[in-house]
């Protein structure tokens, strides 16, 4: 059986928090547009061609949508295909992985968007390796040998790198 992949992303850099708006509707700045492009370039280096065994799942809040279309857009992903979880947005890292445990095993690689800290403690609970994603990194992880999404718990992943800016 192929090692299945995890990508996780936190959202690009966004507009601050202000009263006038709503946390939720907070969109990319010019900043984290920027930082989304080049990241997802230097992730399209290390990943396998974009296929039907690829499956991109997102928050429902504008800054995590923009994100993901943006690196879908640099990976080839079609956007039609994005699936929108409007539950990530906030979500604990025992949600998010019940979320992953879900995936069909037909699925070889997943990019989950989402937002800290549930991001974050998701990958350290993985992997056993303490990780706060900053906007825009992407963590890639590896399931253990004949480990599919439904089997992904603590401890069942390795994190072979996180993709950066200065990566």
């Amino acid at each position: 059986m192929e090692r299945k992949s995890l990508y996780i992303v936190r959202h690009a850099k966004a507009e601050l928090p202000t009263f006038s708006k709503d946390d939720f509707q907070r969109d990319l700045i010019a900043r984290g547009i920027s930082r989304a492009e080049d990241i997802a370039k230097k992730l399209k280096v290390h990943l396998p061609a974009i296929d039907k065994k690829t499956l991109i799942i997102s928050s429902t809040a504008n800054r995590a949508m923009q994100t993901a279309k943006i690196f879908g857009d640099i990976l080839g992903y079609p956007e039609e295909r994005i699936v929108w979880e409007p539950k990530i947005y906030e979500a604990h890292h025992l949600f998010l992985m019940k979320r992953l445990n879900d995936i069909p095993a037909s699925y070889g690689r997943v990019l989950l968007f989402g937002h800290n800290p549930g991001i974050s403690d998701l990958v350290s609970y993985a992997t056993d390796h303490f990780v706060n994603l900053k906007t825009s990194h992407v963590a890639c992880l590896e399931l253990e040998e004949e480990i599919d999404y439904s089997l992904l718990s603590a401890n069942t992943a390795s994190l072979k790198k996180i993709i950066t800016e200065n990566s």
